[in-house]
């Protein structure tokens, strides 16, 4: 025998719609919120992994370290430098990192630049040599600045053409001119140098070397 509850009323009319499309519009708000804040979410974690994938992948890779030796002192650095595969390098934004037991200086671009990517050069310390009283001469600073020249060796695309903003990007060869014998009395042998050649963003070059025991020719190779 079936039994009908007589003390609870069943939910019915319009009042149960009301309810029904309240709930659909409260679903459909909370979807909207869900979706937006998921798509902000994306775009910024793409975002944040461009530009950690251009700091590992941008930066600087120190080639060669050459120096000039005059009366068992260098008086010159020539620091050859390519940039790794990444974004391009602005070397008016980049500084170079020197220290010895003594002191640690930190040069910026001078503004001198000479281009060789056409014609070469038979001596990159020429202008250092030959540059006498002059301030500057060929990519060598010649007074007492904390900065460095720069003599473009590689440069297929023109990059390096704007004297204010050099820039260096895959392929190119430049080298990085320091005097550090108006800078810091020149290096002495068996003489520790480290430093670092510091883009704006991305790796830095990493310079270490000791200076032989004596120098026997003027050119000396050091890294």
């Amino acid at each position: 025998m079936m039994r009908f509850i007589k003390s609870k009323k069943g939910a019915i009319g319009i009042g149960t719609l009301i309810i029904f499309i309240a709930l659909v519009l409260v679903a459909a708000v909370a979807a909207a919120v869900i979706i937006n804040t998921a798509g902000h979410l994306q775009q910024k974690a793409s975002l944040v992994g461009r530009e950690s994938t251009k700091q590992v992948a941008s930066g600087i890779q120190v080639i060669r370290v050459v120096g000039y030796a005059e009366n068992d002192n260098i008086k010159g650095l020539a620091i050859i430098i390519g940039p790794n595969i990444g974004d391009s390098i602005d070397l008016n934004s980049t500084i170079v990192v020197l220290s010895n037991k003594d002191k640690k200086m930190s040069l910026v671009y001078s503004g001198e630049i000479m281009h060789t990517e056409e014609s070469g050069i038979d001596n990159i310390f020429k202008g250092l040599v030959e540059g006498g009283q002059e301030n500057t001469k060929d990519g060598w600073i010649l007074k007492n600045e904390s900065k460095f020249g720069v003599i473009v060796l590689q440069d297929e695309d023109n990059s390096t053409g704007s004297k204010e903003h050099p820039t260096i990007n895959y392929g190119d060869k430049v080298v990085l001119t320091v005097n550090v014998g108006q800078i810091i009395g020149g290096i002495s042998p068996r003489e520790r140098i480290s430093g670092e050649v510091i883009p704006e963003y991305g790796a830095s070059g990493i310079i270490e070397f000791i200076t032989p025991s004596t120098y026997t020719r003027k050119v000396v190779y050091l890294q």
